[in-house]
C-alpha cells in the first residue's frame, strides 16, 4: 500500500482546525442570497479582483477601477485577467492532465512578457521536472488529503519551483484556485483566495519562503496562511454580493 504523502499534514499543530474554519466560512459564503440570481455577476467580479490581486503579488499593482475601466495595458495584469477568465474551462481537465493545464496557464499569463518560444515550456532542469511530475501525480488522484491542503501544496510547490519564465506566480495562484474548483471545494470558483494573499502579503511571502524549506514548521506556517487567505477570499463573496444587491 502506497502511503499518502500529504496525510501527515493535517496532524501538524493547528492545521486541522484552520482547515475546518476555512471550510465553514466557504460554506457560509456560498449560501449568500446574491448567488441565486446574480451568481454570474459575482463570479465576474471575483475574477477581476483575483486577477488584480495576483498581478500585484507578482509586483505589478494597479487600481481595480482603472482595470475595470480598461485603461491598464500592463501585460502581466492582462495575463492575469486571461488566466482568471480561463479557469472555469480548465477545471475538468486539471486533474486529468495537470502538466498540460500548467503549460496553458503559462501561455495565458506570460504572453507579451516572455519570448514566444518560452511560452508553455518549463525550465530545462531535471530536478524541477521531477518535482513537477510528483505534483502532477498528486493532482491526478495521488492523495486523499483535504482539498484545501492539496491546493496549498500545489501553490506552495509551484512558488518554490518557479518552473516557468516570467510571471510564474500567476500560474501558481491559478493552479491552486483550479484545485479548489476541481475538487468541489469551490465548484463555481467564487472564493477570491488571491485577494486574501494580497491582503496578507507580508505573511504570504514569509510563509511561502518557509514552505520552500520543507521543514514541518515551514509547511505548517504556509498551510495556516493558506487557510486564512481562503477565509478572506470567502468573505469577498459576501462583500461583492452585498454590493451587487445594493446596486440592483
Amino acid at each position: 500500500m502506497t502511503t499518502d504523502p500529504l496525510a501527515p499534514l493535517l496532524a501538524l499543530a493547528d492545521v486541522a482546525p484552520a482547515v475546518d474554519r476555512a471550510r465553514d466560512r466557504v460554506d457560509q459564503a456560498l449560501r449568500h442570497r446574491a448567488l441565486r440570481r446574480q451568481g454570474g455577476q459575482v463570479a465576474a467580479e471575483v475574477g477581476l479582483r483575483s486577477a488584480v490581486a495576483s498581478a500585484a503579488l507578482e509586483g505589478y499593482p494597479h487600481e481595480r477601477e482603472d482595470v475595470r475601466a480598461g485603461t491598464v495595458t500592463d501585460p502581466v495584469l492582462q495575463g492575469a485577467l486571461r488566466v482568471a477568465g480561463a479557469l472555469p474551462g480548465l477545471a475538468d481537465l486539471w486533474p486529468k492532465a495537470p502538466r498540460q493545464v500548467l503549460a496553458r496557464l503559462h501561455v495565458l499569463a506570460a504572453r507579451g512578457v516572455v519570448p514566444e518560444e518560452a511560452l508553455g515550456r518549463p525550465v530545462a532542469d531535471p530536478a524541477v521536472g521531477a518535482r513537477l511530475d510528483g505534483l502532477a501525480g498528486l493532482v491526478a488522484g495521488g492523495t486523499k488529503a483535504a482539498p484545501l491542503v492539496l491546493a496549498a501544496v500545489v501553490h506552495g510547490e509551484l512558488l518554490a519551483l518557479r518552473p516557468f519564465a516570467g510571471p510564474s506566480g500567476v500560474v501558481a495562484r491559478a493552479a491552486a484556485r483550479l484545485t479548489l474548483v476541481a475538487t468541489g471545494f469551490d465548484p463555481r470558483g467564487l472564493v477570491a483566495v488571491d485577494v486574501g494573499h494580497r491582503e496578507r502579503e507580508p505573511e504570504y511571502v514569509g510563509a511561502a519562503g518557509a514552505f520552500a524549506t520543507g521543514t514541518p514548521d515551514g509547511v505548517r506556517s504556509w498551510l495556516r496562511h493558506y487557510a486564512s487567505a481562503v477565509e478572506v477570499g470567502a468573505d469577498q463573496v459576501g462583500i461583492i454580493g452585498d454590493e451587487i444587491l445594493a446596486a440592483s
